[in-house]
C-alpha cells in the first residue's frame, strides 16, 4: 500500500502540472479548456519526434545520464517541446478563442470549440504516429531504488518529482515576484479593472495560454518517460485534470497542486481493490463528491 501511495504521488505530480495550466486558463479567461489533455499528448509526441527523429538525424548522441533512461536528446527535446506546445496553445487562442471572445460567445460555444480542437490535435497525432503505444527508448528500464517499507522507485520517477516541483516553484516565483506575474494575478481577480488600470489584458491572455501549454507539454513528456505514449493519453487525463482543478478550487494554482496529488494517490491506491481500467472512474467519483459537498473546492475560494 505504501508503494502505491508513492506511485500515486508520482502520477499526481504529473496531473498537477496539467491541472495548474488548466486552472490558470480558467482563472484568467473563465474558460474550461477541453483540449488541455491533448496539449499534453502533443508535447509528448513532439518530444518523441525530436528524440527518435530530428535529433537522431542530425547526430546528437543518445546516451543516458547516470541511472536515468534518457540523455542529451531528451534534455534538448524537453524545453523545445514545451515552447512548441506553448506556441500551439497561443495559436489556437489567436485563431479560434479570440474570435469567440470578440463575439461574446457563451460558455457552451467555448466548450464545444475546445472539444473540436482536442479532436483535431488527436487526429493529427494518429495520422503522424498511428494508434500504437510508443516509448522514447524501447527496452530501456533502469533498476529501481529500494526504499524502506518495501517501496521501490525508479530513478526516472525521482527525476519526475524533482522536475515537477521545480517547475511549480519557478511558476510560484514568477507569479509572485515579476511584473508580468502580478499583472496576471490582477487580471484573474478582475479583468475589467485590470484593463482600466492600464494592463494589456490581451498580452496577459497570451502569456496565460503559453504557460498553460508549456506545463501541459511537460506533464505529457514526463508521463511518457514514466509509462508510455499513446494517442489517447491526453483524453484519458481529462477527467483527472478537471477533478484535480475542482478539488483544489477552480482558479487556485496551489489547490490544483494538492488536488492533483490527491487524485493521483486515490487512483493508484484504488488498483489494490479495482482493475486499473477503473482509475478514471475513481477521479470522476471524487469530482462528483466534491461538487456535492464543497462546490467551490477544498479551499473554498481562490487565493491568487
Amino acid at each position: 500500500m505504501v508503494e502505491l501511495i508513492v506511485y500515486g504521488i508520482v502520477l499526481g505530480s504529473i496531473i498537477s502540472l496539467g491541472a495548474i495550466g488548466l486552472t490558470l486558463v480558467y482563472g484568467i479567461i473563465r474558460f474550461a479548456n477541453f483540449a488541455h489533455g491533448d496539449l499534453m499528448s502533443a508535447g509528448a509526441y513532439i518530444a518523441l519526434f525530436m528524440v527518435t527523429g530530428l535529433l537522431a538525424w542530425i547526430g546528437v548522441p543518445d546516451g543516458s545520464f547516470g541511472p536515468l533512461s534518457f540523455g542529451w536528446r531528451m534534455l534538448i527535446a524537453f524545453p523545445v517541446s514545451m515552447l512548441a506546445v506553448a506556441g500551439v496553445a497561443i495559436l489556437l487562442d489567436r485563431i479560434l478563442y479570440q474570435k469567440l471572445r470578440k463575439k461574446k460567445s457563451g460558455p457552451v460555444i467555448f466548450a464545444m470549440s475546445s472539444l473540436g480542437a482536442a479532436f483535431i490535435l488527436r487526429m493529427l497525432i494518429l495520422i503522424f504516429w498511428g494508434a500504437d503505444s510508443l516509448f522514447y527508448r524501447p527496452g530501456m528500464m533502469r533498476p529501481a531504488y529500494a526504499l524502506p517499507l518495501g517501496v521501490k522507485i525508479r530513478p526516472d520517477q525521482v527525476f519526475i518529482l524533482v522536475l515537477v516541483f521545480g517547475l511549480i516553484g519557478a511558476l510560484h516565483l514568477f507569479l509572485q515576484k515579476t511584473k508580468m506575474g502580478k499583472a496576471m494575478r490582477a487580471t484573474a481577480d478582475n479583468m475589467e479593472l485590470a484593463l482600466v488600470s492600464g494592463i494589456n489584458t490581451e498580452r496577459i491572455i497570451i502569456w496565460t495560454w503559453g504557460i498553460g501549454g508549456a506545463l501541459a507539454a511537460a506533464g505529457g513528456i514526463l508521463y511518457g518517460i514514466d509509462v508510455l505514449l499513446h494517442p489517447y493519453m491526453g483524453w484519458n487525463f481529462l477527467i483527472p485534470l478537471f477533478a484535480a482543478t475542482i478539488l483544489g478550487t477552480i482558479g487556485n494554482m496551489y489547490g490544483a497542486l494538492v488536488g492533483g496529488l490527491v487524485i493521483g494517490i486515490a487512483q493508484q491506491v484504488s488498483t489494490a481493490f479495482l482493475l486499473p481500467t477503473y482509475k478514471p472512474a475513481v477521479a470522476f467519483i471524487i469530482m462528483i463528491i466534491i461538487l456535492l459537498i464543497r462546490p467551490k473546492g477544498i479551499f473554498g475560494g481562490s487565493s491568487r
